[in-house]
């Protein structure tokens, strides 16, 4: 039997809307991943720790608020230098203008998924770089 994706999805921040994770979320778990929803409002601190205790293959963060710059790459070095998760794929997703994604790429972000993405593209993306 093949063990399935383990997905984390999260809405770092004081971000209070969640209908986009929850649409992703969904897909995600129609695609066969195991998804887990952390709510709203959760500190990176939160995330990391949720990510490690769900020993999850994927992050995916979902922010609307505009502190992306700042959270996600907390996360990242939360996920990676203080848990020692070096191989869970981290993907971001929201409103976030295309002139930030470069910096978030760089901070160990694999991917940005920007309003209007198909949620079959942030599937394919998962299945493509998640590591067995």
């Amino acid at each position: 039997m093949e063990k399935k994706i383990r997905v984390l999805v999260a809405k770092p921040g004081l971000d209070g809307h969640d209908r986009g994770a929850k649409v992703v979320a969904r897909a995600l778990r129609d695609a066969g991943f195991e998804v887990i929803y952390t709510g709203l409002r959760q500190t990176p601190e939160q995330i990391a720790e949720a990510a490690l205790q769900e020993d999850v293959n994927v992050v995916a963060m979902s922010i609307l608020s505009g502190a992306h710059p700042h959270l996600f790459p907390k996360v990242v070095d939360l996920v990676r230098n203080k848990n020692g998760m070096k191989d869970v794929l981290i993907i971001g997703g929201g409103v976030i203008p295309e002139g930030d994604i470069p910096a978030l790429k760089e901070a160990g972000i694999a991917e940005v998924f920007t309003p209007g993405t198909p949620t079959s593209d942030v599937v394919d993306f998962i299945k493509a770089n998640v590591k067995a």
